[in-house]
């Protein structure tokens, strides 16, 4: 069992640097412990204590190879910790992915420095999990221990003999565990593991590399040392061209290098979040698998990412989501390398603080959503009014699209809850609205094709009309979830930003989530989720980015920086959920929307106090 002791220091944490402060309960350590590692194609999480806890190889959405996460007690991981009690304060390098932590014992210090790499050219052809340890002063004897999954009894792990080299193998993964001449280790079926002393000036690194069904590069340590610090200077050299400047561009820079770790960049697609199953509630079962893409989280990445000036990552989100419009037809969400998403399936394993089930696919896949409509047209104008053109067979596809938004509009959907109970919801009648709006100009813009411009202008204002006559209630002097209802709903918050509606209903809406959804800085989701769930983040950034449009910039600015606050204890990567209560991270991170939803906000701020 790893030691991590609780930290003393009292200087503040930042949402880049975190002092490292709880122990291990039953094997899991809390979820704003962990750090997120990425090469475009597989990420990892590493926690407070240096174990890497889950990592899917050779892709995102691949099994786990290691799975701790999941299984606190028999989870697969790769562990680099200190012997003796520790304090450990962490951050990821200025303007990097590439993290260190500093690990602080009676008898020494010692920085861990990790990465999953790239090259000079880019995203390696294969995974390389590289650690660098290096003493600072006096001496830490550190245990280190790679043990791979058994993927809850499922597989069975083993090393053999090729040629010179010794290597893992974990169903189809075939892996190498590489490091210097200088270390000895012991080898079993379970893994290796070893010790070393660290000295003053020394320093050693270990790595990972693993691919499944394919050759595997061999490649000395000194090469894998070097890509550390290569990979490093990738990162900061993307972020140069980040286009936000003044007071938020750190805290935009950490959330727009935690959504270019969710690129999936062999397709371009937008993962959703890093894990799977990480629960949203320890009271309600609410487990899923968000390794998949959602159309509304590329729509909203393309609008970070031209936001951000990265237009290389915009174009390539965009194209890959036109491709699996005209392949697939409008789904909620696809496969990272393209098509349906799997149907969910169970893995054996206890889940995170026992907490299952362990899904894998998702159930989004087949539901109805309308709000689509809305992600793919509103993506479609940002692109085009930051000087893009689309080309012709991308224009009759929105068009016919646009047809069928302007037929499908009056029927009940799942909505952007993705709820089991099909209703009229007022948020996927305004997305409806906005897709229509958004064809409208663009085919005033010569984007689309004209011929069916003035039926969709009409149904527009239909749509409009029919929002206004069944969605408003006076009593709650809101527009409630759909008709009927007395409940609210915190997506409403993304109308401002669509330009629904007058600003005067919008701005009452608001102050009706505030009042009955707000805990705290955060938000829940809707009308009786406070006993479900955890606070959703997206909807407090929405909450920002909506007053900063009503013209309440200094109410939004208050909002922001209390949000800042209050998720400092992590260190730099966002969950779906927060207990407002505990602080306790909940549901699958990093967490893209989360992520998009605090680019937009921080955005939209600096676009506002510009113009004070």
């Amino acid at each position: 069992m790893t030691r991590i002791e609780e930290q003393v220091a009292t200087a503040p944490s930042t949402p880049s640097t975190q002092a490292a402060h709880s122990k291990r309960r039953n094997g899991y350590l809390p979820l704003a412990d962990y750090a997120a590692l990425g090469d475009g194609r597989s990420i990892a999480l590493s926690g407070a204590d240096g174990s890497i806890d889950w990592w899917c190889v050779p892709n995102m959405d691949s099994a786990p190879l290691f799975d701790r996460l999941l299984d606190g007690v028999k989870g697969g991981y790769f562990s680099i910790t200190p012997r003796e009690p520790f304090t450990a304060t962490r951050h990821y390098r200025q303007d990097s992915n590439v993290f260190e932590t500093e690990f602080i014992t009676k008898s020494g210090r010692a920085r861990l420095t990790e990465a999953l790499n790239s090259g000079n050219a880019g995203r390696l052809p294969w995974t390389e999990l590289a650690r660098r340890i290096e003493g600072l002063d006096g001496e830490v004897r550190f245990d280190f221990a790679m043990r791979p999954s058994h993927r809850g009894d499922t597989a069975s792990p083993y090393y053999s003999s090729i040629g010179k080299h010794t290597v893992f193998h974990v169903d189809r993964v075939l892996g190498l565990f590489i490091h210097d001449e200088n270390v000895a280790c012991e080898w079993s079926d379970d893994g290796v593991v070893g010790s070393l002393m660290l000295a003053k000036g020394e320093r050693h690194t270990f790595a990972v590399v693993a691919g499944s069904d394919e050759p595997l590069v061999a490649p000395g340590i000194a090469e894998v040392d070097a890509r550390i610090d290569t990979s490093d200077k990738e990162w900061r050299d993307w972020t140069r061209h980040v286009g936000i400047q003044g007071a938020d561009r750190s805290v935009f820079l950490r959330s727009a290098l935690a959504l270019k770790l969710l690129l999936y960049s062999p397709s371009g697609a937008i993962t959703a979040a890093a894990t799977t199953s990480l629960p949203e509630s320890f009271s309600a079962p609410k487990n899923w698998d968000y390794r998949y893409a959602w159309i509304r989280d590329a729509g909203y990445t393309i609008d970070a990412f031209l936001a951000a000036g990265a237009e290389a990552e915009a174009k390539a989100a965009f194209t890959w989501l036109l491709r699996q419009l005209r392949d697939y037809g409008p789904r909620v969400c696809y496969a990272l390398t393209g098509g349906p998403v799997p149907e969910a399936t169970f893995w054996p394993l206890p889940g995170y603080r026992e907490r299952g089930p362990v899904v894998s696919g998702n159930r989004a896949g087949e539901q109805i959503q309308h709000g689509v409509y809305g992600d793919i047209f509103e993506t479609a104008a940002r692109f085009v009014n930051c000087g893009n053109i689309l080309d012709s067979a991308s224009a009759e596809l929105l068009a016919h699209l646009a047809d069928a938004c302007a037929d499908r509009w009056r029927l009940p959907d799942a909505g952007i809850w993705e709820l089991e109970e099909e209703r009229h919801y007022t948020m996927s009648k305004i997305s409806c609205w906005q897709a229509l709006a958004r064809a409208v100009e663009l085919a005033d813009q010569g984007q689309l094709p004209t011929t069916c411009r003035d039926r969709w202008k009409r149904e527009r204002e239909r749509i409009k009309a029919w929002i206004e006559e069944n969605c408003w209630s006076e009593d709650l002097r809101a527009f409630v979830m759909y008709p009927g209802s007395g409940d609210i709903d915190a997506s409403l918050a993304l109308a401002v930003r669509f330009g629904f509606d007058g600003h005067e209903r919008l701005r009452l809406t608001m102050e009706a989530i505030d009042r009955t959804l707000g805990a705290d800085a955060f938000h829940y989701r809707y009308s009786g989720m406070d006993q479900e769930e955890g606070c959703f983040l997206a909807c407090s950034f929405w909450m920002v980015e909506a007053w900063a449009l009503l013209g309440e910039r200094a109410k939004a600015r208050e909002r922001m920086d209390a949000l800042t606050r209050s998720l400092a204890h992590g260190c730099g990567i966002l969950p779906e959920m927060i207990d407002p209560v505990s602080g306790d991270f909940l549901g699958n991170l990093p967490q893209g929307l989360s992520h998009l939803a605090h680019l937009t906000a921080l955005a939209t701020l600096d676009r506002a106090e510009d113009c004070d």
